[in-house]
């Protein structure tokens, strides 16, 4: 029964897909009980955010980098409450070497921080509100240096993009896409992008989670526990991956699209937690 249902669901997420309309989440219920129940990696954002875990992704030290149309400084990346916190804020000071404009931030756990992690297989997971406005959106993805090996298989590394909040000026803008880049971001680039899920609460003033399964065949995307998707694209990664947290701006060189509904000051990506288990059989 189970497997009848999977495939009239993987029918309307095509059509769904294929007419660019997000479809709620009807796939199964994510279990549990294949993963070791104590997670390898747990990050609850407690206390002061811990930078030899965190580290800027692409940011080094105190010095801002240009984000497509905004501009990242990892130290905009707070703790408060007992989340993480990443605003999207207008400067017009600017800060580290930057001037006026949009800033935000993106942290990862590679390797460039003393304690940064990654993983193979296994599941990731993050509860989170997203962070408001048109032209903005928050992402929590994976990613290693084999993306940018241009070999025509994503084996060696894929870019997976658990979800990323892009569909805010969409006629259903309560969505998320989920997409998998490889083989670099030049000519050779390839990728499966865009595949939308409508989330029933307001994502934007509500937690939610948002969870990937990822073993050797396959990569399955889940949301508040029910499958969104799975796919086999690129043939799978088979190398360990680090996290990504992240808020950027549509635009480029730091300077923002134009739009009418620019982003509202005080739009914040809000973070729980972070948490990853693997696979029992791979725990041992």
């Amino acid at each position: 029964m189970k497997s009848i249902l999977s495939f009239f669901a993987s029918i309307i997420i095509l059509i769904c897909t294929s007419l660019d309309i997000p479809c709620f989440p009807m796939g199964e219920k994510l279990d549990m009980e294949k993963f070791d129940p104590v997670p390898t990696f747990a990050e609850d954002f407690s206390g002061e955010l811990d930078r030899s875990v965190w580290s800027g992704h692409y940011q080094y030290g105190n010095r801002t980098v240009d984000r497509k149309g905004s501009y990242w400084n990892q130290y905009l990346a707070q703790t408060k409450d007992g989340n993480l916190v990443i605003p999207v804020v207008y400067l017009e000071e600017g800060m580290g070497g930057k001037g006026a404009g949009w800033y935000t931030a993106g942290i990862d756990t590679d390797s460039d921080a003393k304690n940064g992690f990654s993983q193979k297989f296994g599941y990731f997971e993050c509860r989170c509100i997203l962070p408001e406005g048109a032209d903005i959106w928050s992402a929590f993805w994976l990613m290693n240096s084999g993306v940018f090996d241009e070999d025509g298989s994503g084996r060696d590394g894929t870019e997976i993009d658990i979800f990323e909040s892009d569909g805010y000026e969409n006629l259903f803008k309560y969505n998320v896409s989920s997409n998998l880049h490889f083989d670099g971001y030049g000519d050779a680039h390839q990728k499966l992008g865009a595949t939308r899920f409508l989330i029933k609460n307001n994502p934007y003033e509500e937690f939610n989670t948002y969870g990937l399964e990822w073993n050797e065949n396959e990569y399955i995307f889940y949301i508040n526990g029910v499958e969104t998707f799975r796919t086999s694209f690129g043939g799978v990664s088979q190398n360990e991956e680090y996290i990504i947290l992240s808020v950027e701006m549509r635009g480029e060189n730091g300077i923002p699209s134009e739009r009418e509904n620019a982003p509202a000051e005080g739009a914040e990506f809000i973070v729980d937690y972070v948490k990853v288990y693997q696979y029992i059989d791979l725990a041992k």
